[in-house]
């Protein structure tokens, strides 16, 4: 029997489970509004989509699900979303000041922020990142000089995406303080926060977010909704989330109300 919206429940649930694998996640305000049915029967059909295992339900409203085991290499990485990355790059680079403090995460959108960096006068720069060290490495062999950054590589053991973890990363990086934080991630999600598929990555990764002042995180649209096995960082803890355009409009509705500011690189005005 069809509800007052006009949708049977199972057409209406179909509809829910493709903006929450779309989306990432979905806010019951939001399902009210599009679907045209109380707030009972949207809380009904999240309970049933539960208990089949489609979602996870949160204050709210609901998140996906699916967890991401997989972790491609570098060199796979590098050539995807290359515009994205490249917009999301700038953005971030145009406020790094000279003579700062900054550590460099591991990834390919992390490492096109570092390439932008190698001009910038006397910076301190400290990695778990093979890619990103060489980016420096290579600058100051071509005769950086004075100005040419001061690098900081951590050590540890390396990842399929080239970044230097466990407990000898884990330590160098507890005894530093950084004024600013370039984090990539794997994945990021609403219940979830930042996340990634490697159990020892997301340990460094949680040392590096507690050793900086600021942390900013350069992720495209691609890893809205991606659930890794570890999480690393809350939204909250975020100073600055840098995206592309192709973000969906509600996660970056929310991404505005949790982090401390969001920018979308390549939009007017910014």
């Amino acid at each position: 029997m069809a509800d007052q919206g006009g949708l049977l429940a199972q057409q209406r649930r179909a509809l829910i489970l493709e903006s929450v694998r779309r989306d990432g996640a979905v806010r019951v305000t939001q399902l009210v509004g599009q679907l045209g049915v109380s707030d009972m029967t949207i809380r009904r059909d999240l309970d049933a989509l539960s208990s089949a295992g489609f979602l996870e339900k949160v204050h709210g409203g609901a998140v996906s699900v699916s967890t991401s085991l997989y972790e491609p290499g570098f060199e796979a990485k590098s050539t995807r979303e290359s515009a994205a990355k490249a917009a999301i790059a700038d953005t971030a680079a145009a406020r790094v000041e000279p003579g700062s403090v900054v550590a460099i995460g591991a990834g390919t959108t992390a490492h096109a922020v570092a390439t932008r960096l190698v001009d910038v006068p006397s910076l301190t720069v400290v990695t778990n990142s093979l890619p990103v060290a060489e980016v420096f490495q290579a600058a100051a062999r071509e005769g950086g000089g004075a100005t040419a950054a001061t690098l900081l590589l951590t050590g540890g053991s390396p990842t399929p995406s080239a970044a230097l973890v466990g407990p000898l990363a884990d330590l160098v990086i507890g005894s530093l303080h950084v004024d600013l934080l370039i984090l990539g991630t794997h994945g990021a999600s609403e219940a979830a926060g930042l996340t990634s598929p490697n159990l020892a990555e997301a340990r460094t990764n949680r040392a590096l977010v507690a050793a900086a002042r600021r942390v900013v995180v350069v992720a495209d649209h691609t890893k809205w909704g991606v659930v890794g096995l570890s999480g690393f960082c809350p939204l909250a803890d975020i100073n600055w989330f840098i995206t592309d355009d192709r973000l969906p409009a509600q996660a970056s509705a929310l991404l505005a109300e949790t982090v401390g500011e969001l920018t979308i690189a390549g939009a007017q005005g910014n």
